[in-house]
């Protein structure tokens, strides 16, 4: 991967990434509603809780044609974030009640093996690639834990995950095959397309309780 193979990946964050998706707007509203802001926690913590995830499956699988240590740095630093998450997640309260709860847990679901699917791909740079967009995407989800906690009366731990500059440097490769960077590119956007549709989904879930 050359550098213009990193901006590359950085070019797809811009386009697909969540940081400028309607739900962030919604939820760093003066006045925001506590239960959307809870509710975003909850989901988040339902795809991205769990103990396995994509940086431990991509240090598992890395290339060796690529600058990888980065991984470790930004796997410690992820269980620093799913702890806060864990913590925020019992802070902000249950789970709001939202219709359609039985359709939002299989998509949670689906999401959940999509990412499983990604971390475990054999292709080459694909779990790599979509570590790198959990990274890009989560500086953005981190704006609604923040706010969550704001609400919550709790503190917002520093982040401790590569800044979004060093992403898209951290994993240049030497000597990269054109099948290891098309495979990190998939990965990326594959995540990107991911996050999306969590954003989607939350932004819906609110938009039905409004409607209550």
């Amino acid at each position: 991967m050359q550098a213009e193979d990193a901006a590359a990946i950085a070019a797809l964050a811009v386009e697909d990434g969540v940081a400028g998706h309607a739900l962030l707007r919604r939820l760093a509203t003066p006045g925001v509603a506590g239960r959307d802001l809870a509710d975003a926690v909850h989901a988040l913590c339902s795809v991205h809780g769990r103990l396995n995830d994509l940086f431990d499956e991509a240090a598992r699988r890395s290339v060796a044609a690529l600058d990888n240590r980065w991984i470790a740095v930004a796997t410690a630093a992820f269980q620093d974030e799913r702890a806060y998450l864990a913590h925020l997640t019992a802070a902000v309260g249950p789970l709001p009640s939202t219709p359609g709860q039985a359709g939002s847990d299989a998509a949670f679901a689906a999401l959940r093996h999509t990412f499983d699917m990604l971390a475990r791909s054999d292709r080459a740079g694909c779990s790599t690639g979509a570590a790198l967009a959990l990274v890009i995407d989560w500086h953005a989800f981190r704006t609604i834990l923040d706010a969550a906690a704001d609400k919550a009366g709790l503190p917002a731990p520093a982040s401790l995950l590569p800044t979004l500059a060093e992403t898209e440097t951290i994993a240049i490769a030497r000597g990269a095959s054109p099948a290891v960077r098309r495979a990190m590119a998939f990965g990326a956007q594959q995540t990107f397309a991911q996050h999306r549709g969590l954003c989607d989904l939350i932004e819906a879930r609110a938009i039905a309780r409004d409607r209550l």
